[in-house]
């Protein structure tokens, strides 16, 4: 059984539990150790400093990994508001794969949302009364850097706000900015594992 913990992480805190910026001249910045009192768990994969929504921290490096690798396909839901009346065209690229520098991004979901009910950030997206802005459900089953970003800025969509809702069956749901929760993991047992088991039962008998 593996410790899961489902972290609704707000704008502008770092995914890791320290800083690591050595610069005096700077503020310091938040970061996980702000928000989360618990021990011996760490982040399954990345949400960028900017980013906002769902981090899941885990004690269990096997559950870790199959939730962070790409290898693992495992997919991930953004609620993205971008600058412009979001196209058909923008739509079918971003479902097709985007062609980025390093490399075409795998197929994925995309369609128009309404504005979700989700909480204002502090500080607010910038707001400019010449250009409209639209939000798109986005899926991805990948983890490229800054993914989201690039690949609406490719097709003509700058974000201007991002928040991961969902990874696999996980969501945000009832989760505030800033609040967690804890949940007891399942894990299936590994070749080894159930290998020991074998041996173990067979030395009994």
């Amino acid at each position: 059984m593996a410790e899961l913990v489902l972290f609704n992480k707000p704008f502008q805190v770092l995914c890791q539990f320290t800083d690591r910026r050595n610069d005096p001249d700077k503020p310091p910045r938040q970061t996980l150790a702000d928000w989360i009192a618990l021990e011996n768990v760490y982040p399954a994969g990345r949400l960028d400093f900017d980013s906002e929504g769902l981090l899941l921290l885990t004690d269990d490096g096997s559950l870790q990994h199959r939730i962070a690798s790409p290898s693992q396909k495992m997919p991930k839901t953004y609620w993205v508001q971008v600058e412009g009346d979001i196209t058909d065209e923008a739509l079918s690229q971003l479902t097709a794969g985007v062609e980025l520098k390093d490399g075409k991004t795998r197929p994925a979901r995309a369609r128009r949302m309404k504005n979700p009910e989700v909480w204002p950030r502090v500080p607010p997206v910038r707001h400019r009364e010449s250009v409209p802005t639209s939000w798109i459900e986005l899926t991805i089953t990948e983890g490229k850097n800054r993914q989201v970003r690039r690949m609406t800025a490719a097709v003509g969509f700058p974000t201007l706000r991002l928040i991961r809702y969902r990874i696999g069956d996980w969501t945000l749901d009832n989760l505030a900015p800033g609040q967690y929760r804890t949940l007891a993991v399942h894990m299936p047992a590994t070749r080894q594992t159930a290998g020991n088991q074998r041996s173990r039962r067979r030395s009994r008998s």
